[in-house]
């Protein structure tokens, strides 16, 4: 696993150990960003980031590569945050990011944290853990009006998109299916 573009480009990414972490392929991460790219432009200056059950921190990663201004990981398992912990320190972006032992599903309020412009979503599939996370953000208000959010899950899984969310694009990649949705607006 390497970052894709932008400055940390080619910047290689440290495995798991085993299967309970997913990462996000490379290519399947590539084209995410493209996507990206066409609706919130080339560079993702001063947006700010949040990357929810994070694993080995490879999107929020990848969008501070792009120029985003600030990353929040969440992850609640102990190797992924060592894993996150370990790709900060190796892109000296100890300054511009945050990691949170939290339940991605149980964020509470942000408080001093503030608004995110975009967010992504990599939860275990088929567990329903996605859905209830965006209900999350939306009731404690973690998103910026019109915010982006990027939500992985399995091609197999039904998704319900809850209320306050408008669902703009759907793509998938082997057994994984990418949606692009949008709040508020």
């Amino acid at each position: 696993m390497r970052i894709v573009a932008g400055k940390f480009r080619g910047k290689a990414l440290n495995s798991p150990s085993d299967d309970s972490i997913r990462p996000t392929a490379d290519r399947v991460r590539e084209s995410m960003f493209n996507i990206l790219a066409s609706r919130l432009g080339p560079v993702l200056d001063g947006v700010r980031v949040l990357d929810l059950f994070a694993g080995t921190g490879a999107l929020g990663l990848e969008a501070l590569s792009r120029g985003a201004a600030h990353v929040t990981f969440v992850e609640i398992g102990a190797e992924g945050r060592g894993l996150i912990r370990d790709h900060v320190e190796a892109f000296g972006a100890g300054g511009i990011t945050k990691l949170l032992r939290r339940d991605a599903t149980d964020l509470g309020t942000p408080g001093t944290f503030g608004q995110f412009n975009l967010v992504f979503l990599d939860p275990p599939y088929g567990q329903g853990l996605g859905e209830k996370a965006l209900a999350g953000l939306r009731d404690g208000g973690w998103l910026a009006p019109g915010a982006t959010l990027v939500f992985e899950e399995s091609v197999d899984a039904e998704v319900v998109v809850p209320p306050g969310f408008t669902l703009d694009d759907r793509r998938e990649y082997g057994a994984a299916a990418v949606y692009f949705l949008r709040f508020g607006a």
